[in-house]
């Protein structure tokens, strides 16, 4: 060894960090097989498909991590992963974590895998494993980035989507519980610019799950026909998508609620109502599509949930009465 050894540690990089955060997140970790991968045991099925889906939490983690509020983040990246998978009518069975950053710190990381593994929980999806890559000149020291990538099942009979979706049907909407995850570059401007009055806490607020609401319907053997995660877009572009190409979603404004959130938004007097619709999901966080007959089951079984609207004929996508 010489004066001008460098250690990879020296470049940046603490493997022992990494070893204590792998020890801190072990516990939160089930179906490997190896120690390089996880594995599932999945169940008999007739014509089954398996589902993936992969999705972040965007620049919601910089207002997380500027306030110190990271606990809820693992939901928001669980929920926009399963809440897509669920669009198909697929049970989520696995879930994988990566989470980078520019210097690992094993107590932060525990918090965000920690928040990971209870969201799995909730519902009833493993927690596979993931990837933590600490990568210092990429990121700088105290920024992260997290995506999550979920796997599900489905027999072929049993998938949701627009070609069972015919005029008549309802859609019912499904509260968000605030902004979710979408949108957080506008809302960091409006506090940057001092016209956002809401408190930080209720802007994180997590993204809602809503796998069990939609399984519980089809175990009851409740009709569901289409479903829609109300992500990036909003309304205007997610629920088209849950649509075939000759029928529109006509939607009663006004007949739900609006979370604290959103009307602080809306209130700051500095986005227009065209550009809230586009940019948020503006109360709703999942809609359903249904035959007529199927409303007061599911309403019944979901209580927030709300009819929404109706599905006619007309250009494929959402217009508002």
């Amino acid at each position: 060894m010489t004066g001008n050894d460098i250690s990879y540690r020296d470049a940046g990089v603490d493997l022992e960090a990494a070893r204590v955060h792998t020890a801190n997140i072990a516990p939160f970790v089930r179906g490997g097989v190896t120690g390089f991968a996880g594995a599932l045991e999945l169940p008999p099925m007739r014509n089954g498909l398996m589902v993936a889906c992969t999705d972040g939490v965007g620049t919601k983690l910089l207002l997380a991590r500027e306030a110190g509020l990271l606990e809820g983040l693992g939901q928001d990246l669980v929920a926009m992963c399963v809440n897509d998978l669920i669009c198909s009518g697929a049970r989520p069975m696995g879930f994988l974590d990566y989470l980078a950053v520019g210097k690992l710190d094993p107590d932060e990381a525990r918090v965000l895998v920690g928040s990971i593994a209870r969201a799995c929980a909730a519902v009833d999806c493993a927690l596979l494993g993931g990837e933590t890559a600490e990568l210092p000149g990429l990121y700088q020291a105290g920024h992260f980035d997290l995506a999550g990538f979920a796997v599900g099942i489905v027999e072929r009979d049993d998938v949701l989507g627009p070609e069972r979706v015919i005029t008549g049907d309802v859609v019912i909407g499904i509260p968000s519980s605030g902004v979710h995850s979408n949108g957080f570059s506008l809302v960091r401007a409006l506090l940057a610019d001092g016209t956002l009055d809401c408190p930080v806490e209720v802007l994180l607020e997590p993204t809602r799950l809503y796998v069990r609401d939609v399984l519980g319907l089809l175990a009851a053997g409740i009709p569901v026909h289409a479903v829609a995660h109300i992500t990036g877009g909003g309304l205007p572009e997610n629920l088209p998508r849950a649509l075939p190409a000759t029928l529109e979603a006509v939607l009663e404004t006004g007949t739900w609620p609006m979370p604290h959130a959103l009307q602080a938004i809306l209130g700051s007097g500095r986005v227009a109502e065209t550009d809230a619709w586009k940019t948020f999901n503006m109360g709703i966080g999942l809609c359903l599509i249904a035959p007529e007959n199927s409303g007061d089951a599911i309403l019944a079984r979901i209580p927030d949930a709300v009819v929404i609207g109706h599905i006619a004929s007309g250009s494929h996508g959402v217009r508002r009465v």
